[in-house]
């Protein structure tokens, strides 16, 4: 009797497609039955083959392209059956610096190292044969400190990458520093689009006004609650949002506050939570969600790193009403656990062609999938 046990318990096991995650009331529950959405939605894993997944990007043809941190690599994951899963991984590139920015471009994928932008030409033909990277700018600084770059690519046809402060809070000497930049796609026309932008992982244009939205990390080490982290708002170029003088609007920097006021700089549109970390932003286009999210911003909140309690961890929505941010709620969460266990981080989302949304996690290594199947009003 014992060992006809034995044996289903071990049938049991070896029978469960679930990944454990650790879970001491259920070891062998998946992620995505933990993860709380709307009703009507629902999240599976749509790949779980990238490590330190970060920045995504889709083609024409529908194949995901993913940056990463750690590693190194950039990945591709391509669906040829149209099924709406990647049929394999495909490491285009490796040996990159911390290439988490990736944009695709006319048949072309350009990615963002710490101190330069590439290009891979008519990357669906050349993905199985190790693609060659041209160089299409490589003056950004060196510094790894808030080094690796998000990358997009703008309605007016341009890259625009931001540049992070090399240091939790200071004051540089070099004017390309806590900047937004931007060039054309041959690597010509280089400007700073806006200043005083601590660190940027996340940015998005209005489908109405084509109007530049981003996300922005707050500073560290001013305690639990402050200062908040910045939606910040820029409809035309040269406009300055505070760093290092000025934080969240109207919060003198300790150190370099009495320099400028508070006045001289453009306030953020909406505040998050201290240290939820906002990086990856996206307004929803598609038809598949209920029209309530349509043009509102997804937000992934990647979760902080050193507030005495952990805030974030999930993804948040931000409503929009005649072009303004009014409201923030949570959107889907679950990967902070009650007794602060964290079970994975969002970092970026993408729209597909058919509405659903993808989101990366850099901790897990995953990617996954979120549609809506109930009734659309």
């Amino acid at each position: 009797m014992k060992i006809q046990f034995f044996l289903v318990f071990i049938f049991c096991l070896s029978a469960s497609p679930r990944v454990s995650i650790g879970d001491s009331n259920n070891p062998y529950k998946s992620i995505t039955e933990i993860i709380t959405l709307p009703k009507g939605f629902n999240i599976e894993i749509y790949s779980d083959k990238i490590p330190n997944a970060r920045s995504l990007a889709v083609g024409d043809d529908g194949t995901v392209y993913v940056g990463s941190r750690g590693s190194g690599k950039i990945y591709a994951l391509p669906d040829y059956n149209k099924d709406g899963k990647p049929d394999k991984t495909i490491v285009v590139a490796q040996g990159l610096t911390m290439p988490i920015g990736v944009a695709f471009f006319k048949d072309d994928l350009f990615v963002a190292e710490v101190s330069r932008i590439v290009v891979f030409r008519n990357i669906a033909q050349n993905l199985t044969i190790a693609p060659k990277s041209e160089v299409v700018y490589d003056w950004f600084p060196k510094d790894p400190h808030h080094g690796a770059k998000y990358l997009r690519i703008g309605p007016d046809s341009k890259l625009y990458a931001p540049v992070g402060a090399p240091c939790n809070i200071c004051k540089s000497e070099k004017a390309i520093y806590a900047t937004m930049t931007r060039l054309n796609p041959d690597g010509s026309g280089f400007e700073i689009f806006a200043e005083g932008i601590r660190n940027s992982v996340g940015f998005d244009w209005h489908p109405e006004t084509e109007e530049l939205w981003f996300t922005e990390n707050g500073r560290d080490w001013l305690g639990d609650d402050v200062p908040p982290d910045e939606l910040n708002h820029a409809p035309a170029a040269g406009q300055h949002f505070g760093y290092p003088y000025c934080h969240a609007g109207d919060i003198p920097d300790p150190k370099f506050g009495s320099m400028k006021p508070c006045e001289e700089f453009t306030p953020p549109s909406w505040r998050f939570p201290a240290h939820v970390a906002p990086l990856g932003a996206r307004f929803y286009r598609g038809k598949q969600f209920p029209k309530i999210y349509r043009h509102q911003l997804f937000v992934a909140q990647h979760g902080s790193w050193n507030r005495s309690e952990p805030q974030g961890y999930r993804i948040a929505v931000i409503n929009f009403e005649k072009g303004n941010p009014i409201s923030e709620h949570v959107f889907a969460e679950g990967w902070l656990q009650a007794n602060g266990k964290v079970l994975g981080r969002p970092v970026d989302i993408l729209e597909m062609p058919d509405g659903s949304l993808l989101v990366s996690d850099d901790q897990r290594g995953v990617i996954y999938k979120i549609t809506y199947a109930g009734v659309l009003n």
